[in-house]
């Protein structure tokens, strides 16, 4: 069978998922529906916004299913009307068993990682966080638990020293939306092995889980090791982002900022007590950390824009009493 013969259900919400839609639709695929969340408000105006899936969707003239409960009988009989012979899941919500089992051929997911490592809602960033050097993108068969299916296809990615969750988000985007193609292509021929994740692994495995990140996840910890610091804010950037509290202890005034953009510092600067803020006050700023100093790129203060720091350090006079809340 050619993949071009298989009716395929798409489901997905953030751009993310665009990619591999669109990746579908340009190699002639038969996407005949795709399911999305409902519109949701958002913004000042809390106007009715889609998810960027449904935008990209409608543009191809391409039917658009928006339940409010994936086990609604009316949807699972709207869904199982059109027949298909596979879905695909991409950043979507858990399925229920009557949705994921209704096509022939199964329902793959793509995730953001080499499965079994990186489980979870966040693997981009818990990658990164740990210090990896390299993750990559994993196609497998949706079962009953979470990110636990048998395992179709695998594509890796090496992560740069300085590269941040957004930009690897990027860069696995593409590369995941290739994959998904390939995997209808293989999984069309029949010439495909799916397998048990547990063959990746043995006693002496350690997998690393990716939970879902929360504010005081990203709270910056200056008392690691310089290089712990820096991974945790490349993890966390561009979003939820990783902070800290900068505190003036001559009026203990204290600011909420968060840092973006990071490199360990190769300067030789006398140590100093973790969360001392060293600058030149024109186009330099670092931090102490346990055994380092970290060379801080870009920021955010409370209410205000990212900025370099450059800009930062033209409007905000550096005190020797300044220093981050460690």
């Amino acid at each position: 069978m050619k993949a071009q013969d298989l009716k395929i259900i798409f489901m997905g919400t953030p751009e993310f998922a665009v990619s591999s839609l669109r990746q579908l639709v340009e190699n002639k695929l038969n996407v005949v529906a795709v399911v999305s969340p409902p519109d949701r408000p958002a913004g000042r105006g809390h106007k009715l916004q889609a998810s960027a899936v449904k935008k990209y969707a409608l543009t191809e003239n391409i039917p658009v299913l928006q339940p409010e409960k994936m086990k609604d009988p009316i949807f699972l009989e709207e869904l199982r009307a059109y027949q298909a012979d596979l879905f695909i899941v991409v950043a979507f919500r858990m399925l229920p068993k009557e949705a994921w089992q209704m096509p022939a051929m199964g329902t793959f997911n793509l995730h953001g990682s080499l499965l079994p490592q990186y489980r979870g809602a966040a693997p981009i960033n818990r990658a990164i966080m740990n210090g990896e050097k390299h993750t990559g993108v994993t196609s497998f068969f949706i079962d009953e638990k979470i990110d636990t299916g048998s395992i179709l296809m695998k594509t890796e990615c090496s992560i740069g020293e300085n590269e941040t969750a957004g930009e690897l988000h990027d860069k696995m985007m593409l590369i995941g939306a290739k994959l998904v193609v390939k995997t209808v292509e293989k999984i069309a021929e029949g010439n495909i092995e799916a397998q048990r994740q547990e063959n990746f692994y043995d006693n002496a495995t350690e997998l690393n889980e990716a939970p879902k990140i929360f504010k005081e996840d990203c709270k910056i910890d200056w008392n690691q090791d310089v290089s712990v610091v820096h991974n945790h804010i490349r993890g966390l950037s561009p979003y939820p982002a990783a902070w800290s509290k900068l505190i003036d202890s001559n009026t203990n005034k204290e600011l909420v900022v968060k840092i973006f953009q990071t490199s360990i510092s190769s300067e030789k600067i006398q140590d100093q007590e973790p969360g001392t803020v060293i600058s030149d006050g024109k186009t330099q700023l670092y931090v102490a950390c346990k055994n380092g100093f970290i060379a801080v790129h870009e920021l955010q203060m409370a209410g205000k824009k990212r900025i370099k720091i450059a800009d930062f350090l033209r409007g905000f006079s550096i005190e020797k009493n300044n220093k981050f809340e460690s």
